[in-house]
């Protein structure tokens, strides 16, 4: 029989982090279960907790995992009712690429990117370049351990994964620059914002304890480009409201919500809590409400609400989104569309197949590409606007518009980026001071158990 350790472990979860786990020591054996959390990836936030805090969303599944190791060892472990319920919640990524994995070879794959994650923090997988392959971040690294295997990697996130080894950083590297020898950058990737979220959760003790509140943030006016996203959701919903011709429904799942038209011919939708750089918005225009689509517009979840709310007006006002410009976009018609930009200074530049407006401080921009204008049937992205330094690599957020969107709705964006302004938040510096308890925390607690099956 397993010896009591003087150690209690109560699991919650994170305050301001939504998938993040928050481990509370206390005992005078709680260094043992210090080192055994630390060994399964936890990271020490202050001397009383840990947090555990994932790029593949699991944390609650590793949280449950890690305290039944616990509790065999003989070590006191309590679970929230909130953490509870988030390891018993059956979930499943939306539009996963691999849709033949169950759900436990989904977490294996989503586990190997989190230890490729792992190794590049720590310092033991060492990134020489990366490039974008025109649909995912690509990067050549090697291991400094013994072994010093070299790596193609491929991915982001969870579903970054090693898609070849070699025996030497030499042959990596000529085999990753034959391959993309135009968009390599040198270094690492610019972290995803989920890296960034799961690095700053790491490094946060838990705000319930904290003596002193953080200092509330300030607005600043700044260009619409630069403006905050704001509430998205609330920005469907109150357009929805005030437009009685538009009628809500949502998908089964309750993940996306449908803005329609009464005539059928207009469809907006928007995909909730969708990544800062990945689709979340969607605008499809048809001639009749069985014909083939004429525009497809979108914007990442990251756009600013300014821009979406202008977008929304134009699309209520009804001014010529249902009508076909049925010629294929020539010159006059970027020049139109353009020209609140070229009157506000934007800098012009002329890249090939490509017609680039950039802001006068270099932090957005619109691009025309000539050679999609010239086929309205494919749906292609033809228009492009984005915040960052290019619409190729990581912009801040993004908005791709196809031939036939009409000049009209690119005039009224572009007169929108040249002039208008919004707000975003400057959050002020804020100093912890945790006050850690020698008793177990008094909040409901639940003993260990096995998670409910999940979908597979």
């Amino acid at each position: 029989m397993t010896s009591a350790i003087d150690a209690h472990v109560r699991l919650d979860t994170h305050p301001t982090h939504p998938s993040a786990v928050q481990a509370h020591l206390t005992g005078s054996q709680a260094h043992i279960a210090v080192t055994a959390l630390e060994a399964d990836g936890w990271s020490i936030a202050d001397p009383g907790s840990l947090v555990l805090a994932r790029i593949d969303h699991e944390e609650p599944y590793w949280a449950n995992d890690a305290a039944k190791h616990l509790v065999a060892e003989g070590i006191t472990v309590d679970i929230t009712p909130q953490l509870r319920a988030a390891i018993d919640e059956e979930w499943t990524w939306p539009n996963y690429p691999m849709p033949w994995l169950t759900r436990s070879e989904i977490r294996e794959v989503s586990d190997q990117a989190q230890r490729i994650h792992d190794d590049i923090h720590r310092g033991q997988l060492l990134i020489h370049a990366h490039a974008h392959d025109g649909h995912t971040t690509v990067a050549v690294g090697t291991y400094l351990d013994r072994r010093g295997k070299s790596v193609h990697l491929h991915g982001e996130n969870h579903l970054r994964q090693i898609a070849d080894t070699f025996d030497s950083p030499a042959q990596a590297m000529l085999a990753f620059e034959r391959l993309h020898a135009a968009e390599m950058r040198p270094g690492p990737a610019p972290l995803t914002d989920t890296e960034r979220d799961a690095i700053a959760a790491r490094s946060m003790s838990d705000v319930t304890t904290a003596t002193s509140a953080p200092s509330p943030a300030k607005q600043e006016t700044v260009p619409v480009y630069l403006a905050d996203a704001g509430n998205h959701d609330a920005l469907l919903d109150t357009f929805v409201d005030a437009h009685g011709e538009f009628e809500k429904w949502s998908t089964w799942s309750d993940d996306t919500t449908h803005a329609i038209h009464e005539s059928q011919t207009l469809r907006i939708e928007r995909v909730h809590g969708a990544p800062d750089h990945e689709t979340a918005w969607t605008v499809a225009a048809y001639e009749t409400p069985v014909s083939e689509r004429m525009w497809i517009l979108t914007a990442t979840g990251a756009t600013p609400a300014p821009l979406l709310q202008n977008l929304l007006s134009y699309l209520a006002d009804g001014d010529g989104w249902d009508i076909p410009d049925g010629v294929p976009v020539n010159e006059k018609m970027v020049t139109a569309a353009t020209q609140p930009l070229s009157s506000a200074g934007w800098k012009h530049i002329v890249d090939g197949r490509w017609i680039r407006w950039t802001s006068p401080d270099d932090n957005a921009g619109i691009q025309f590409d000539a050679f999609t204008a010239q086929h309205p049937s494919q749906n292609q992205a033809t228009w492009t606007v984005w915040a960052g330094t290019s619409p190729d690599h990581r912009p801040t957020w993004s908005i791709t518009a196809s031939p036939q969107t009409p000049s009209s709705l690119i005039a009224d964006l572009s007169e929108c980026l040249a002039h208008e302004n919004g707000t975003r938040q400057v959050q002020q510096g804020r100093e912890l001071k945790t006050t850690l308890t020698s008793t177990p925390s008094a909040a409901p607690s639940a003993t260990v158990g096995s998670p409910a099956s999940r979908p597979r």
